[in-house]
């Protein structure tokens, strides 16, 4: 009978979800659960909502946004941000219309409301969630390659780089020269998908696929994309419940029979 017992309560546990987790990531069960956060980061709301303006290449989240209008003033007009450096190469800036495109980049990553079916743990001082191998359409990648291929770095992943930090801020150490992104990312897909460590995964336009930055009047399309992933997620995850049910049922008949 005890043995009833415990696999009675491991099938409530089941019905139950089957895990509570400190994750909330785990716990997420409805297509809402997956469209109305934001990561958690340090300059992130804890739920997406409208501002009344947001700065310069931002302006498309204003009506839904992770971001507050402070933040995207302040990362517009900092030479860096998270204590990173767009120019950390010797010598080298980057040029005016690279430069928007990493400050479009990061419109995105601190303001998109889209981002949640993506979102991974990460422990990091800044932040303990980040978005990984969202979809990124391919013309995106293409132009904001061509907007950069012809600028500098010394590291393919500016995330995980061993950038030298003695300063505060991010520069190349001596053992890691200065070459063209050209030189060191080879293409476009390689770039967009290894500079913030596959953060971005490069898709078929003709695909569910993420636009960097959008025409706020024509609405924002990475909704779209958000939703069918929420729903694709949320298929996979009740087929995995059901199967574990089906796991504990046969275990309890097992039992009932021995």
């Amino acid at each position: 009978m005890s043995h009833l017992l415990l696999a009675v309560v491991a099938w409530a546990a089941v019905l139950r979800g089957s895990v509570a987790s400190e994750n909330r990531l785990l716990n997420r069960q409805t297509v809402n659960d997956y469209l109305e956060m934001c990561m958690i980061g340090q300059n992130h709301k804890e739920v997406p909502g409208p501002e009344s303006s947001l700065y310069q290449e931002c302006l498309p989240w204003k009506d839904r946004s992770c971001c507050r209008d402070n933040v995207t003033q302040a990362f517009h007009n900092s030479p860096t941000w998270y204590k990173f450096s767009w120019n950390h190469c010797s010598g080298h800036q980057l040029s005016p219309r690279c430069k928007t495109r990493f400050v479009k980049d990061l419109c995105f990553y601190e303001c998109s409301p889209n981002v949640g079916p993506w979102l991974v743990q990460e422990n990091r001082k800044w932040r303990t969630e980040r978005f990984y191998n969202a979809p990124l359409c391919k013309n995106e990648c293409d132009a904001w390659w061509e907007d950069c291929k012809d600028d500098f770095t010394c590291m393919d992943n500016w995330s995980k780089g061993d950038f030298n930090w003695t300063s505060g801020v991010n520069s190349c150490p001596s053992h890691r020269p200065c070459r063209s992104f050209t030189q060191i990312f080879k293409n476009s897909t390689s770039f967009c998908e290894r500079v913030w460590d596959y953060s971005w995964q490069v898709v078929p336009d003709n695909q569910p696929c993420m636009k960097i930055w959008f025409d706020a009047s024509q609405g924002n399309p990475n909704y779209a994309v958000a939703k069918q992933k929420a729903e694709a997620l949320l298929t996979i995850s009740g087929a995995q419940r059901l199967t574990a049910l089906n796991a504990c049922l046969v275990i309890m008949l097992l039992i009932l029979i021995v």
